[in-house]
């Protein structure tokens, strides 16, 4: 009973974060609306509780979401039933096989597979609240398994609090559009993503702060300037998005 009870508090705070901000969605569509067309193919990894979703659904966009968490993806299959998306209850690493699902019931968002990535947060200011209380083990797939059964995406988000190296590094397929959450106190990780994008291909690099919704700088950049950014906030400032370009 106690851990139902911080299983719906949790969710109703995830829902307020996501759709308790109106400004918040219109900003997100009008973002997303600037390089994602009707047709367009999108993966969705980490879908959580479905507002990046259901923005691209807006736009006319085909999604595969991705969320293993049962209590963010029986939401998604009740609210978003009939939209053209396709969910999964998987997670998404380096390899196919299954992976243990470390759940916050009070902080569900930050719910992550990845162990080591828990144990360097939960010592910093902003996840001392944060209680990792049970344990899933869920099966696991990777971008180039996806691809191979749904197709070649423009855009992939990627938001999986610390699994985003390791999943990028089972990709072979250089994607159009890719986003990925960096995090200052695990500047590390973002840092290694940027090293598996580069070999895909030839990339450019931008990043949005926090839930702005806008890109920061005004022309994208190379990789080595992006690096150079991300070290000089290493351990400070707000979380954020990195979004790599494929240069064509």
């Amino acid at each position: 009973m106690r851990y139902d009870f911080s299983a719906s508090l949790g969710l109703t705070r995830s829902l307020l974060i996501y759709y308790g901000q109106p400004w918040r969605r219109t900003g997100l569509r009008r973002f997303y609306g600037g390089f994602i067309k009707p047709g367009d193919l999108v993966f969705d990894i980490g879908a959580h509780a479905g507002s990046r979703s259901r923005t691209l659904l807006s736009l006319g966009a085909k999604v595969i979401a991705l969320e293993p968490q049962p209590l963010f993806a029986d939401f998604i299959a009740r609210s978003l039933a009939g939209e053209d998306l396709v969910l999964l209850r998987k997670a998404v690493g380096r390899e196919k096989g299954s992976a243990d699902l470390h759940i916050s019931s009070r902080h569900p968002t930050v719910t992550s597979i990845s162990s080591s990535w828990i144990s360097k947060v939960e010592k910093t200011s902003g996840f001392r609240k944060v209680a990792w209380d049970r344990v899933e083990r869920v099966e696991m797939t990777t971008l180039d398994a996806l691809i191979g059964e749904y197709g070649l995406p423009f855009f992939c988000k990627i938001d999986v609090e610390g699994a985003e190296a390791d999943i990028l590094a089972g990709l072979r397929h250089s994607i159009p559009l890719i986003a990925f959450e960096y995090v200052p106190a695990v500047m590390e990780i973002a840092e290694e993503a940027i090293g598996h994008i580069r070999r895909l291909g030839s990339y450019r690099f931008n990043r949005v702060e926090g839930e702005r919704h806008r890109f920061v700088n005004r022309d994208w950049v190379s990789a080595e300037a992006m690096l150079a950014d991300l070290a000089g906030m290493a351990g400070r400032g707000s979380s954020g998005d990195i979004y790599a370009r494929l240069d064509t």
